[in-house]
Protein backbone atom coordinates (compact mmCIF):
# COMPACT_ATOMS: atom_id res chain seq x y z
CA UNK A 1 0.00 0.00 0.00
CA UNK A 2 1.17 3.46 -0.78
CA UNK A 3 1.67 6.15 1.88
CA UNK A 4 -1.31 8.05 0.44
CA UNK A 5 -3.63 5.13 1.18
CA UNK A 6 -2.29 4.81 4.74
CA UNK A 7 -2.77 8.53 5.20
CA UNK A 8 -6.35 8.31 3.96
CA UNK A 9 -7.10 5.33 6.22
CA UNK A 10 -5.65 7.26 9.16
CA UNK A 11 -7.93 10.24 8.47
CA UNK A 12 -10.97 7.94 8.12
CA UNK A 13 -10.16 6.17 11.39
CA UNK A 14 -9.76 9.48 13.19
CA UNK A 15 -13.07 10.76 11.79
CA UNK A 16 -14.83 7.61 13.01
CA UNK A 17 -13.30 7.83 16.49
CA UNK A 18 -16.15 9.72 18.27
CA UNK A 19 -18.86 7.35 17.00
CA UNK A 20 -16.66 4.30 17.62
CA UNK A 21 -15.85 5.42 21.18
CA UNK A 22 -19.52 6.08 21.88
CA UNK A 23 -20.45 2.63 20.53
CA UNK A 24 -17.70 1.14 22.72
CA UNK A 25 -19.24 2.91 25.72
CA UNK A 26 -22.58 1.28 24.86
CA UNK A 27 -20.83 -2.08 24.99
CA UNK A 28 -18.99 -1.17 28.21
CA UNK A 29 -22.27 -0.14 29.84
CA UNK A 30 -23.74 -3.51 28.86
CA UNK A 31 -21.06 -5.52 30.65
CA UNK A 32 -22.67 -8.03 32.97
CA UNK A 33 -22.90 -6.78 36.52
CA UNK A 34 -23.85 -8.79 39.56
CA UNK A 35 -27.51 -7.89 39.38
CA UNK A 36 -30.07 -6.50 37.00
CA UNK A 37 -30.83 -3.69 39.45
CA UNK A 38 -27.17 -2.58 39.46
CA UNK A 39 -27.18 -2.59 35.66
CA UNK A 40 -30.36 -0.52 35.53
CA UNK A 41 -28.83 2.11 37.83
CA UNK A 42 -25.43 2.24 36.10
CA UNK A 43 -24.43 5.58 34.56
CA UNK A 44 -25.55 6.26 31.03
CA UNK A 45 -22.15 6.48 29.38
CA UNK A 46 -23.51 6.83 25.80
CA UNK A 47 -25.58 9.82 26.89
CA UNK A 48 -22.45 11.58 28.16
CA UNK A 49 -20.49 10.82 24.99
CA UNK A 50 -23.26 11.96 22.65
CA UNK A 51 -23.60 15.23 24.57
CA UNK A 52 -19.84 15.82 24.58
CA UNK A 53 -19.18 15.01 20.92
CA UNK A 54 -22.23 16.94 19.75
CA UNK A 55 -20.97 20.05 21.52
CA UNK A 56 -17.32 19.80 20.61
CA UNK A 57 -17.17 17.88 17.33
CA UNK A 58 -20.63 17.95 15.72
CA UNK A 59 -19.01 17.34 12.34
CA UNK A 60 -17.95 13.89 13.58
CA UNK A 61 -21.17 13.01 15.45
CA UNK A 62 -24.04 13.31 12.96
CA UNK A 63 -27.62 12.48 13.92
CA UNK A 64 -27.55 9.29 11.81
CA UNK A 65 -24.60 7.96 13.84
CA UNK A 66 -26.40 8.89 17.06
CA UNK A 67 -29.51 7.04 15.90
CA UNK A 68 -27.52 3.87 15.10
CA UNK A 69 -25.72 4.11 18.45
CA UNK A 70 -29.12 4.53 20.11
CA UNK A 71 -30.39 1.35 18.48
CA UNK A 72 -27.25 -0.42 19.66
CA UNK A 73 -27.93 0.92 23.16
CA UNK A 74 -31.50 -0.43 22.99
CA UNK A 75 -30.27 -3.90 22.07
CA UNK A 76 -27.52 -4.12 24.68
CA UNK A 77 -29.35 -2.34 27.51
CA UNK A 78 -32.48 -4.42 27.03
CA UNK A 79 -34.64 -1.40 26.24
CA UNK A 80 -37.57 -1.63 23.87
CA UNK A 81 -36.20 -0.92 20.40
CA UNK A 82 -36.37 2.77 19.59
CA UNK A 83 -36.47 4.24 23.09
CA UNK A 84 -32.72 4.71 23.52
CA UNK A 85 -32.41 5.89 19.94
CA UNK A 86 -35.16 8.46 20.47
CA UNK A 87 -33.60 9.72 23.68
CA UNK A 88 -30.08 9.99 22.23
CA UNK A 89 -31.31 11.76 19.08
CA UNK A 90 -33.23 14.16 21.33
CA UNK A 91 -30.10 14.85 23.38
CA UNK A 92 -28.18 15.38 20.14
CA UNK A 93 -30.80 17.84 18.87
CA UNK A 94 -30.87 19.85 22.11
CA UNK A 95 -27.07 19.89 22.39
CA UNK A 96 -26.88 21.07 18.77
CA UNK A 97 -29.32 23.91 19.50
CA UNK A 98 -27.48 24.91 22.70
CA UNK A 99 -23.97 24.62 21.28
CA UNK A 100 -23.48 28.37 21.00
CA UNK A 101 -24.65 28.84 24.60
CA UNK A 102 -22.07 26.38 25.98
CA UNK A 103 -19.25 27.73 23.81
CA UNK A 104 -16.67 29.37 26.06
CA UNK A 105 -18.54 28.68 29.30
CA UNK A 106 -16.89 27.20 32.37
CA UNK A 107 -16.93 23.48 33.09
CA UNK A 108 -19.38 24.10 35.94
CA UNK A 109 -21.93 25.59 33.53
CA UNK A 110 -21.37 22.69 31.14
CA UNK A 111 -21.83 20.17 33.96
CA UNK A 112 -24.99 21.88 35.20
CA UNK A 113 -26.41 22.01 31.67
CA UNK A 114 -25.62 18.33 31.21
CA UNK A 115 -27.23 17.50 34.56
CA UNK A 116 -30.51 19.13 33.51
CA UNK A 117 -30.46 17.49 30.07
CA UNK A 118 -29.47 14.07 31.45
CA UNK A 119 -32.23 14.20 34.06
CA UNK A 120 -34.82 15.06 31.40
CA UNK A 121 -33.49 12.40 28.99
CA UNK A 122 -33.36 9.60 31.56
CA UNK A 123 -36.79 10.46 32.96
CA UNK A 124 -38.16 10.42 29.41
CA UNK A 125 -36.51 7.04 28.83
CA UNK A 126 -38.05 5.77 32.08
CA UNK A 127 -41.51 7.11 31.17
CA UNK A 128 -41.42 5.57 27.69
CA UNK A 129 -40.31 2.24 29.14
CA UNK A 130 -43.13 2.34 31.72
CA UNK A 131 -45.63 3.09 28.95
CA UNK A 132 -44.23 0.35 26.73
CA UNK A 133 -44.52 -2.31 29.45
CA UNK A 134 -47.71 -0.76 30.89
CA UNK A 135 -46.29 -0.93 34.39
CA UNK A 136 -44.73 1.45 36.85
CA UNK A 137 -41.03 0.80 37.18
CA UNK A 138 -39.74 2.11 40.48
CA UNK A 139 -38.58 5.71 40.05
CA UNK A 140 -35.74 5.18 42.55
CA UNK A 141 -33.75 3.42 39.84
CA UNK A 142 -33.94 6.29 37.39
CA UNK A 143 -33.11 8.82 40.11
CA UNK A 144 -30.02 6.82 41.08
CA UNK A 145 -29.07 6.52 37.40
CA UNK A 146 -29.34 10.29 37.02
CA UNK A 147 -27.05 10.80 40.02
CA UNK A 148 -24.48 8.27 38.78
CA UNK A 149 -24.54 9.66 35.24
CA UNK A 150 -24.04 13.24 36.41
CA UNK A 151 -21.36 12.07 38.84
CA UNK A 152 -19.38 10.21 36.17
CA UNK A 153 -19.63 13.11 33.71
CA UNK A 154 -16.40 14.92 34.76
CA UNK A 155 -14.31 11.75 34.57
CA UNK A 156 -15.61 10.70 31.18
CA UNK A 157 -15.32 14.28 29.86
CA UNK A 158 -11.68 14.36 30.93
CA UNK A 159 -11.05 11.14 28.99
CA UNK A 160 -12.95 12.36 25.93
CA UNK A 161 -11.00 15.63 25.91
CA UNK A 162 -7.80 13.56 25.79
CA UNK A 163 -9.21 11.58 22.84
CA UNK A 164 -10.19 14.82 21.10
CA UNK A 165 -6.52 15.56 20.52
CA UNK A 166 -6.36 12.56 18.17
CA UNK A 167 -9.03 13.93 15.87
CA UNK A 168 -8.41 15.72 12.59
CA UNK A 169 -8.85 19.49 12.48
CA UNK A 170 -12.44 20.69 12.46
CA UNK A 171 -13.74 21.62 9.01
Amino acid sequence: MTPAIWSRLDVIARRLLPAALTAALVLAAALPLHSTAARAMAPSLPLIAVFFWTLYRPDLMPAVAVFVIGLLWDVFAGLPIGIGATVLVGVHAIATLQRSFFNGKSFTVLWLGFAVLAAAALILCWLMTCLYYVTLITPARVLFQIVTTVGVFPILCWLLVRCQGLLPEQT
